[in-house]
């Protein structure tokens, strides 16, 4: 499917900030970038490609998102770290009335003090884009990651 360049654009740009968001330790403002009733999924590639139901993280809603980033700031205790999300080029397979399903390769590299960065995560995005208002954001964001499993545990968003 070819999409309009202008939406192609637009789309590159609503990955680029969400990349930026999550790079910054914004969290705060990470669940702004989904609906209200948005479903955030961080799934292994054998799971996702065989129709599981388990998932390393879901999160129904941007309440349960607002709840997880509490946590993150405010309970969970862990060396710091820092997320670099490299994400590439968007595909769109599908647009109809403010709606674009995409799939994009993302690259997550995580950097301790004191250590060499590592590859933390790599898979694909696999998402359902709304336009709202003139306003993008994530009805469905699944995060399917190749590697067998992610290093450690999951705290901040992929």
């Amino acid at each position: 499917m070819t999409a309009d360049p202008l939406i192609q654009l637009r789309i590159m740009q609503f990955y680029a900030a969400y990349a930026s968001c999550v790079n910054d330790g914004r969290y705060g403002d990470w669940p702004d970038f989904f609906t209200e009733t948005a479903w955030y999924r961080v799934v292994a590639r054998e799971n996702y490609d065989r129709d599981l139901p388990l998932s390393t993280l879901s999160l129904k809603g941007r309440p349960m998102m607002k709840d997880r980033i509490y946590g993150i700031e405010s309970t969970i205790f862990h060396a710091p770290y820092y997320q670099r999300h490299l994400i590439g080029l968007p595909m769109i397979s599908a647009a109809s009335d403010g709606r674009f399903d995409v799939e994009v390769n993302y690259t997550v590299i995580r950097t301790k003090r004191d250590v060499a960065a590592e590859i933390y995560s790599v898979g694909r995005y696999i998402d359902r884009i709304v336009e709202i208002e003139d306003v993008l954001k994530f009805e469905q964001k699944f995060c399917v990651f190749d590697n067998d499993i992610i290093p450690n545990s999951l705290i901040y968003p992929i």
